[in-house]
C-alpha cells in the first residue's frame, strides 16, 4: 500500500509547531536509544526474510505501547524516494534508514514526537524529541517507552557491556542525547571553533543540522554525548544538561557583546535578511537557512513579534530541497527552478511578517 504523506504533513507536530516550548537558543531536544533482539542477527547481516520478521514483530510491539497506539507503521518499501527525503528533513528517519534494504521501516506517533526506526543499523532506534530545551522531560518519556517495549521484546543485553549494539561505539546505554542549537552570535563572532574544541574535550560531539556528515547551515548545531559505555543514562543527561546550559550562556553573552561593541551590525544583518526573504526571487537552500537564522535572531532580540518564531522554525524545514519539490507537485526540478520556487514560498510567507522594529530595542 502506498504511503500518503499529506496527512502527516498537515498534522500539527511537536517540532516545530509547539510554540509553548520555544527557546531562544535550543530549538529541539532529542534522545535516541539503540536496541537489538537476542534471537536475530543484526540488520546488516540478516537475510531478507529475517528482516521482514523482525519488522513485523517490532511494529506489533511498538504499536501496542501507550503513546504509540494511534501511530503509523510504514515500511521503507512503501515510501517513494521523495517521501523518504521529506521524512529525513523532518528528523523522523535517518539518512541511513532512507536507503535501507527491504524489511525496514518506521513507526510514528500522532504528533511526530516519537519515531521508532526498525532495521536501520540496529533492530530498533527509538527516538523521542521535544521542542525547546527539555532534556529531562525527553529522557523521562523515552525511558518510559523503552521500559514498556522491554517487557514485550527480548533485548540483547550483557551484564558487563550493557545493551548490545551493531556498532561498538553505542555499547552500554545505547543512548545518544542531543540538542539542536541556534548559535548565530557565536558564528558571527568567530567563536564556534573554540566552543567545538571545548565541547569535544568534555566528551561531546558537534554536528550539523541533519546529523553526522552534514553542515551547520543557518548556524544550527547538534550537540550530543559521545560516550555510551561506563556511564549511566541519568549521568549522561545531567552532564549534557550542564554543557548545553553553558553553551546557551555563551551564545547569549555573545549576542550582548555584539550589540554593545557594534550596535548597528546585527540590525543591519537582520534587516538585509528580511529584505531578501521579502523580495528575493532566487534563493538556494543554504542561503535560505542563513537568512532565516538571522530573522530568528531578530525575533530573539525583539525586532519581530515572538509569535513569528514558530513560522521561522517551520520554514527551516519547508525550505529544504525535498519539501520544496514535494510542495511543487512535480516529480523532478532543476536546482534553478527549485531555488525560484523556494523564494516564491518565502516571499509569500514574509508578506505576512511584521517589519523589524529596531526602535523598540534602541538600535535605530
Amino acid at each position: 500500500m502506498a504511503f500518503n504523506i499529506e496527512k502527516l504533513l498537515a498534522a500539527p507536530a511537536e517540532w516545530p509547531d509547539n510554540g509553548n516550548a520555544k527557546c531562544p537558543v535550543v530549538l529541539m531536544t532529542r534522545i535516541r536509544l539503540a536496541r537489538n533482539l537476542t534471537s536475530h542477527r543484526f540488520p546488516g547481516r540478516a537475510e531478507d526474510g529475517e528482516r521482514r520478521a523482525i519488522f513485523k514483530q517490532c511494529c506489533e510491539a511498538v504499536s501496542n505501547t501507550g503513546p504509540m497506539k494511534r501511530g503509523l507503521c510504514v515500511s521503507v518499501d512503501a515510501l517513494e524516494p521523495l517521501q523518504r527525503q521529506v521524512l529525513v528533513e523532518r528528523h523522523l528517519i535517518s539518512r541511513e534508514l532512507s536507503g535501507a534494504k527491504s524489511g525496514a521501516g518506521v513507526i510514528l506517533n500522532k504528533d511526530q514526537s516519537i519515531s521508532v526506526m526498525v532495521n536501520e543499523e540496529d533492530h530498533l532506534r527509538i527516538q523521542v524529541l521535544r521542542s525547546g530545551f527539555q532534556l529531562k522531560r525527553t529522557w523521562n518519556a523515552i525511558n518510559s517507552l523503552d521500559s514498556a517495549l522491554e517487557s514485550s521484546l527480548d533485548y540483547a543485553y550483557s551484564p558487563r557491556l550493557g545493551y548490545v549494539t551493531a556498532c561498538p561505539t553505542n555499547l552500554g546505554t545505547g543512548m545518544r542525547a542531543s540538542a539542536m542549537m541556534h548559535l548565530p552570535a557565536l558564528v558571527i563572532a568567530s567563536q564556534m571553533g573554540k566552543v567545538v574544541r571545548a565541547v569535544n574535550q568534555l566528551g561531546m560531539v558537534v554536528r550539523g543540522l541533519l546529523g553526522e556528515g552534514s553542515d551547520a547551515s543557518g548556524s544550527m548545531f547538534q550537540i550530543s554525548n559521545q560516550t555510551t559505555l561506563g556511564e549511566s543514562e541519568t549521568d549522561i543527561v545531567k552532564r549534557l544538561q550542564n554543557v548545553l546550559q553553558s553553551i546557551v550562556e555563551h551564545e547569549l553573552n555573545a549576542r550582548d557583546k555584539l550589540q554593545e561593541t557594534d550596535p548597528r551590525k546585527l540590525p543591519d544583518k537582520i534587516g538585509r535578511a528580511f529584505g531578501i526573504l521579502t523580495h528575493g526571487h532566487v534563493i538556494s537552500s543554504s542561503e535560505a537557512m542563513n537568512l532565516l537564522s538571522l530573522v530568528r535572531l531578530g525575533v530573539d532580540l525583539g525586532y519581530f513579534p515572538d509569535t513569528h518564531r514558530v513560522a521561522v522554525d517551520r520554514l527551516f524545514i519547508e525550505a529544504q530541497p525535498g519539501h520544496v519539490l514535494h510542495n511543487s507537485g512535480l516529480i523532478k526540478l532543476e536546482s534553478e527552478e527549485r531555488d525560484r520556487l523556494r523564494a516564491e514560498r518565502l516571499r509569500s510567507e514574509f508578506a505576512n511578517f511584521t517589519a523589524p522594529g529596531y526602535a523598540k530595542t534602541g538600535n535605530n
